[in-house]
């Protein structure tokens, strides 16, 4: 029986009102997962457009910085390079510059990818990391609160990249990709860890990005073209925060800027 893949979908007028929208989505599931269970774990990406978002969450002017719970976070990576900690290229350099040295987390509350080391060695490590801060047993998934994710003009998302062998990975929660197109090798969530979460959403800006929002979300699926297709939380939501470039393409949203996709798989 076909399945039903409903997202939910934002339109903001411009880059720094797609930024701000980020953080409150960041800031509202963090509130509603820490009076939920006591704690909300996070999954972030890297990226330029998130980097606004995290720079507003860490300034002190701003009221989302007072409203994040702080001392309950847990702050994951859905992907990284393999690259030292302080390469220009890291991801949690960018998040360190950007937010974590502007913010009281504890160094406890900081979950790194070690993209310094050989890169199976390091997706093992972080696999692990997560085994036994969820306590997961056999084959169980993390259940993070929320997964916040990019999307590139060809499609990917995460370290997901298109006809990468990391699409047809469904036991590990965490692998090491070698992506052709960029000569190196990254580590990734998988995406069935990444669809374990109880809400994911994608940040995604650009007119660059537009068909492709499109095609994902409108098009015939073929994921592995497109491996954003793959992402379908089990927690029923996936939100889609787009600036009005990379939204073109998509019916004209309805009230508030916001709108429904739905796609039969």
């Amino acid at each position: 029986m076909p399945r039903l893949i409903r997202a939910i979908y934002r339109v903001a007028p411009d880059a720094q009102a797609l930024a701000r929208c980020a953080a409150q989505h960041f800031v509202e599931h963090a509130e509603r997962a820490v009076a939920a269970r006591g704690r909300a774990r996070i999954a972030i990406s890297g990226g330029s457009t998130p980097k606004a978002a995290f720079a507003l969450l860490a300034d002190p002017a701003e009221s989302w910085r007072a409203r994040m719970p702080w001392s309950k976070l847990d702050l994951w990576w859905v992907d990284e390079r393999c690259v030292p900690p302080d390469h220009s290229d890291s991801n949690y350099r960018m998040t360190r510059e950007t937010l974590l040295d502007h913010v009281p987390l504890a160094p406890g509350q900081i979950h790194r990818i070690e993209g310094e080391l050989e890169p199976e060695a390091a997706a093992a490590r972080y696999e692990s990391a997560m085994r036994n801060h969820f306590r997961l047993e056999g084959a169980e998934l993390p259940r993070f609160d929320v997964v916040a994710l990019g999307m590139g003009p060809d499609g990917h998302t995460a370290s997901l990249f298109p006809h990468t062998q990391a699409l047809h990975e469904l036991g590990r929660i965490a692998v090491a990709n070698y992506v052709a197109a960029k000569s190196s090798w990254r580590i990734t969530l998988t995406w069935p860890a990444i669809n374990s979460a109880d809400a994911v959403f994608f940040l995604i800006a650009g007119a660059d990005k537009a068909q492709t929002v499109h095609e994902v979300w409108m098009g015939p699926k073929d994921a592995e073209r497109l491996p954003s297709q793959l992402i379908r939380p089990v927690g029923g939501i996936l939100t889609l925060l787009l600036d009005r470039a990379a939204a073109a393409l998509l019916p004209a949203p309805e009230a508030e800027g916001c709108g429904t996709l739905e796609r039969k798989e």
